[in-house]
């Protein structure tokens, strides 16, 4: 027998606010055309002013428990990944904590950009099969809309506000590639390229209040190779091929990149799935509100096998493989 960290529910909230393409025409100079052709992005959410990240992550929260049929009494482990925390400290996980009731267990941020989730993914695994831990819940949450210079046409139009999570409990399995749960992760980093996505200030020892900057050529260039090969080594590590994934639920950046994944393991567009019209990138939120809404209308079905992957901001990288 060996321990897999399940994942037994999973939830997303997203902002009220919708905005248009037609409706940032107003404020830099692009066009619907313009964003829908390099981008995919129909629309985006718009967090309210007193909509902070851990408002959109409790939401996100409260959803996956009750979709896992679970008490927040019962996790012992709280994972938010963001880019965007309400505050320098404390982790915006503990006030998801706090708005859950909960006051036992442990409770931190990762960070890790785009590539968020699969990292928050990642260390519950490893608490898991620690046996450090028996229930995870695992949020990606982000206020991007804060952190975007409006008049920058480049980057503005990309991003949208979100949160989705997921519940994780300790199971035993076979140890092999039919078991349901994660059947590994693998993360990487290269912080030689800082450079081409950052924020030129935070809440942080650096400087004030920034804005996110990105070249976006040469992070559209390493996304398609990084992603690639994190793909690869998840299907290598398992011993499986791309005709053995029935879903790949990928980081909501571009449509483009979204396509090319797809391309690579042959599998049909109808086979991932896709929300970046109507989200935009929502950062480390955009992989848990994707698997969130394809459960919720029923198209990822006990048994099927799942690829997740993503980049971000470091950059960082990473895949997972889930059997649901």
């Amino acid at each position: 027998m060996a321990l897999r960290s399940q994942v037994v529910g999973c939830g997303g909230y997203l902002p009220a606010k919708i905005v248009t393409n037609d409706h940032l025409t107003s404020m830099v100079d692009t066009s619907d055309d313009w964003i829908r052709q390099r981008t995919g992005i129909a629309e985006r959410r718009i967090a309210a002013d007193d909509e902070f990240t851990s408002k959109l992550g409790l939401e996100a929260a409260r959803a996956a428990l009750d979709h896992a049929g679970m008490k927040a009494e019962e996790l012992d482990l709280i994972l938010c990944a963001t880019s965007t925390p309400d505050d320098t400290f404390p982790a915006t996980a503990t006030k998801i904590q706090a708005g859950l009731g909960v006051g036992r267990g442990a409770a931190f941020d990762v960070q890790a950009v785009c590539s968020g989730f699969v990292y928050g993914l990642t260390v519950a695994d490893s608490f898991v099969k620690a046996g450090q831990a028996e229930n995870v819940l695992v949020v990606g949450a982000e206020t991007f809309s804060r952190i975007l210079d409006w008049t920058d046409r480049s980057t503005c139009v990309l991003f949208g506000d979100g949160a989705g999570a997921v519940v994780i409990k300790a199971a035993n399995g076979n140890g092999t590639a039919t078991d349901r749960g994660i059947l590994s992760t693998h993360i990487y980093a290269d912080g030689r390229h800082h450079d081409a996505l950052y924020v030129d200030g935070g809440p942080g020892s650096s400087q004030t209040t920034g804005h996110l900057r990105m070249q976006g050529k040469e992070v559209y260039r390493h996304a398609v190779v990084r992603m690639a090969e994190a793909i690869d080594a998840a299907l290598e590590a398992n011993g499986l091929t791309p005709g053995d994934i029935d879903w790949l639920v990928p980081h909501q950046a571009n449509l483009r990149i979204i396509e090319s994944m797809a391309r690579r393991l042959n599998l049909p567009m109808d086979r991932v799935v896709v929300t970046v019209d109507r989200h935009a990138n929502t950062s480390a939120a955009s992989i848990p509100l994707a698997l969130s809404e394809a459960v919720a209308d029923g198209r990822i079905q006990p048994g099927d096998l799942i690829m997740i992957e993503a980049m971000g901001g470091g950059f960082t990288w990473g895949s997972a493989l889930v059997r649901w």
